[in-house]
């Protein structure tokens, strides 16, 4: 049986199952978590309204106009379950077992190898940002998984599965209609071109196409349409809106984030290694394969066909193993390189993702680029086995760096979620708030965003009834000092780092680049708790701090009469 036959022989429902309990086994003392940062501040509030009342768009929460999907998924789960914590990070194991069955499905059907598919499998299974999204209840899982089949089932001429898949995708979030749209664009592009040559087959075939990959946005237009009759806004609230577009359209800020999203796809958690690794393979001449051709790599008619009508359409030359393919040098018996249309494919698909999100989103977050790391691991492991014999040696290395990259942080600011740093911090702030709730029962907490939440939501699984706070935005010195004016009767407080920032960066590119994340990224410098106490005129009682993050618990007077005396104080000193 060949390579090819192999892969296409193992039923996807085997690859599914061994994928969901890899996942599952490896996230094993991850499950029982309390929610995180974005999971606590919309999905599982929007998801829980679902559960609760049926309504589609949150109440408990402001709404940024998500589509439903991923709330509708969770609610089922809690129904046939229980509203816990573990039941939706096994929920979120099995969409992340849907999206390497993808990934899978995707090796075969370019490179029909069963051994480049499970290699990439494995890659992006223990990619940090991909393992820390594995059981995140975020909708960017959802919508990875929907647009990795969605191209699977393109590039296999489903179209059926491209539309169905596609709109599961932009259901899930909307900014998932970036890659059908992308792909039409340049579907469209080619059908004059494919005239031109007299192949109508050809045309009409990306015209069906083209229809498939725009069909997406009418369950998407239907969406909006809905949550505008309900709310009054079609994309959200105005804050939302502002925040993730009409601020990001500044020139200088959209150049800023190109930079970071090209690192992010390139280098970002030890990505440097395979891609490093495989710019260095490509200097090397494609190895012959140690058996005859499979049919998937001999020169038969169809894919000569093919690639002669995709070189005429582009105007490019398909070069492989230094002969030209259907000239007079026989290449057949080469590794074979993904064909030049799958690699389109995949190109225009990373470079539509990373221009429209270094254009649109406040917040420049990996995980919006989800479902293009499979897709430059697959380009890496393809080109490591098409170049070198021993390429197996190269996927050891990179799952290695990739396990390094899940425990060790990478010098330069980063957000906790892109590796397990998300759950050195929920476990911080679990350890925290109990000190509040067994010590300082009842008292009124200062603290910020996630800290509010935490605390005054049962149901995000930090404490069992609602402790009162009074919320500030940061920790930086501006509401430091806006705090100490304040006529307030908190007399506890939770400070924490709200950002990845140790004092030591090897990647430190100066005041200048502060300025600009300051400027367009929101970026602040979080004060440390031994001023924060000074500044507030309390007592740092309890605090721990683990590979940069910190947490601190406040004490102020002996209670809301001692603490506005102190503020007073404080106010005439300012004076």
């Amino acid at each position: 049986m060949t390579a090819e036959k192999a892969g296409r022989a193992i039923p996807l429902w085997v690859v599914m199952a061994a994928a969901f309990a890899a996942v599952l086994a490896a996230h094993g003392p991850l499950l029982r978590l309390p929610y995180y940062w974005d999971e606590a501040g919309y999905y599982i509030p929007a998801a829980r309204d679902f559960f609760r009342s049926g309504s589609l768009i949150p109440y408990t929460t402001l709404s940024n106009a998500h589509p439903p999907l991923p709330s509708v998924y969770l609610a089922v789960w809690w129904k046939v379950f229980h509203f816990a914590p573990v039941v939706t990070r096994v929920a979120m194991c099995v969409v992340a077992g849907l999206a390497l069955t993808a990934v899978w499905r995707l090796a075969v059907v370019t490179t029909g190898k069963a051994s480049v598919a499970a290699a990439t499998v494995l890659l992006t299974g223990i990619y940090p940002v991909f393992f820390a999204q594995s059981s995140l209840a975020h909708a960017d899982l959802f919508a990875a998984a929907g647009t990795l089949w969605g191209l699977a089932f393109l590039l296999e001429e489903r179209l059926w599965g491209v539309v169905v898949c596609f709109s599961l995708a932009v259901l899930s979030k909307e900014t998932a209609v970036v890659t059908p749209l992308a792909l039409a664009v340049w579907e469209g592009f080619a059908v004059p071109t494919s005239a031109k040559t007299g192949q109508i087959w050809g045309t009409r075939r990306s015209l069906r196409e083209v229809a498939a990959l725009v069909a997406p946005v009418i369950p998407l237009a239907g969406w909006y349409f809905y949550h505008w009759r309900k709310t009054g806004f079609v994309f959200g609230n105005p804050q939302y809106l502002r925040y993730n577009a009409t601020a990001t359209l500044t020139p200088v800020r959209v150049l800023l984030a190109l930079a970071h999203r090209t690192m992010h796809v390139t280098l970002h958690m030890n990505l440097f290694v395979p891609v490093v690794a495989m710019l260095a393979c490509m200097l090397l001449p494609a190895v012959r394969e140690d058996s005859p051709p499979t049919s998937a790599e001999d020169g038969q008619s169809r894919s000569t066909h093919l690639l002669r009508r995709f070189a005429q359409a582009r105007s490019w030359g398909t070069r492989s193993g230094g002969a030209w393919i259907g000239g007079s040098h026989d290449s057949s018996q080469l590794r074979a390189r993904i064909r030049p249309e799958h690699q389109a494919v995949f190109y225009v698909t990373i470079a539509a993702n990373v221009v429209f999100f270094s254009v649109l989103g406040g917040a420049l977050l990996t995980r919006y680029l989800l479902p293009l790391y499979p897709l430059v691991l697959l380009l890496c492991v393809n080109t490591f086995r098409r170049r070198l014999r021993e390429w197996t040696g190269l996927v050891a290395l990179s799952a290695a760096a990739f396990v390094a990259g899940l425990f060790v942080n990478p010098p330069y600011r980063f957000a906790p979620e892109d590796n397990l740093e998300y759950a050195t911090v929920i476990r911080l702030h679990q350890a925290a708030i109990a000190q509040i709730v067994a010590h300082m029962p009842g008292a009124t907490v200062l603290t910020a965003w996630p800290g509010t939440d935490e605390l005054t939501k049962p149901e995000l699984g930090y404490v069992t009834r609602p402790v009162p706070v009074m919320a500030i935005e940061n920790f930086s010195a501006e509401q430091i000092e806006k705090a100490a004016t304040l006529p307030a009767s908190y007399a506890a407080a939770l400070v924490f780092s709200t950002k990845y920032d140790p004092p030591r960066l090897l990647f430190n590119l100066g005041r200048r680049n502060e300025e600009f994340d300051r400027k367009y990224f929101d970026f602040h410098r979080d004060l440390p708790p031994g001023l924060i106490a000074r500044m507030l005129d309390g007592q740092v009682v309890w605090g721990e701090e683990r590979k940069g993050q910190w947490v601190a618990v406040m004490r102020f007077g002996a209670g809301p009469g001692a603490r506005e005396a102190s503020v007073e104080m404080k106010r005439l000193r300012l004076e």
